[in-house]
């Protein structure tokens, strides 16, 4: 039986990629919630093969005792023509969430990027940095939208990702500098850390106070390394196999989970994996890692 404070849950990405569609493509959304349920996990993020209908997807995993925690929400505020648009469609995502009690919205920045950006050609290479234009109008947006979620009883955790103008530790600090810490938290996400060139602990210990949600996501450093080396984009890195379940790759987790305990965080914590289910399964790397999280807090925090 774990001591953990925070709730333990898991994102869909593990058995079907987001960024990476062929990863696990063929897997069906029975499936993950199935395997989810079987591991003991009761919290999970909308994945793509998930029901669209509210009332089935609601019905099947209140089945399942599963509870919908977030979704992520791309956003192009950086760029003042596409404000209007963005916030109501930011509005009309917080109203899906609300009606399963979700309390967090996963909220990402795409301008800029090779990926996301809808502006980008495929001929492009890198990412597109933020002017002080284009950050004064990000902060802005994203204030509009913390508002627009804190009217439907929730909270916009931004989260800093590979492959975006947010990724490296002074875009995260900027970001949270330049934004209302009433309005928009961080989700932090060790995985995209480490990526992003900051250290895991240092980031946590740092921002702590604006922390409202968590990503647990490891790292193939060797693999990570060669992929720089070779000019590897964000999705490519992927492909290549980067990301991993905790205790899986690179990152010491047990003073990352030690923090968290002496801090007494109870929000939620979804494992991630992001990584191609064929050679990874997704259900045995996941039961890796919760037995591995188990040890962890064993040894940090004895039961008495």
């Amino acid at each position: 039986m774990s001591n953990r404070l925070f709730k333990l849950g898991i994102h869909p990405i593990n058995w079907v990629g987001e960024d990476v569609r062929e990863h696990g493509d063929d897997t069906t959304f029975e499936t993950i919630v199935d395997d989810i349920a079987a591991l003991g996990l009761t919290g999970t993020e909308m994945g793509r093969k998930f029901p669209k209908d509210p009332a089935v997807l609601k019905r099947e995993l209140e089945s399942r005792g599963i509870q919908l925690v977030s979704q992520w929400k791309s956003v192009l505020f950086s760029d003042p023509a596409y404000r209007k648009q963005e916030l109501e469609d930011y509005r009309r995502h917080a109203e899906f969430l609300a009606g399963f009690g979700s309390k967090v919205i996963s909220t990402a920045e795409v301008g800029g990027s090779l990926h996301f950006d809808p502006r980008r050609t495929p001929n492009e290479r890198v990412v597109l940095r933020l002017d002080d234009a284009g950050w004064e109008s990000l902060a802005e947006g994203l204030n509009q939208a913390g508002e627009i979620a804190a009217s439907y009883g929730m909270k916009l955790t931004y989260h800093h990702h590979g492959g975006t103008v947010v990724e490296q530790p002074a875009e995260i600090d900027r970001l949270m500098a330049m934004t209302d810490p009433s309005l928009v938290l961080l989700l932090y996400d060790t995985g995209h850390a480490y990526y992003g060139g900051s250290d895991p602990l240092e980031l946590l210990r740092k921002h702590y106070d604006r922390i409202a949600y968590i990503h647990l996501k490891d790292i193939r450093h060797e693999i990570l390394e060669q992929a720089r080396l070779d000019g590897c984009d964000f999705v490519s890195c992927i492909r290549r196999g980067v990301f991993t379940v905790p205790g899986d790759g690179c990152i010491d987790f047990a003073p990352i989970i030690g923090e968290l305990m002496e801090r007494g965080y109870n929000g939620w914590a979804m494992l991630e994996g992001e990584q191609d289910p064929a050679l990874h399964p997704a259900k045995a790397y996941a039961q890796r890692a919760i037995e591995y999280l188990d040890r962890l807090e064993g040894q940090l925090k004895p039961q008495v």
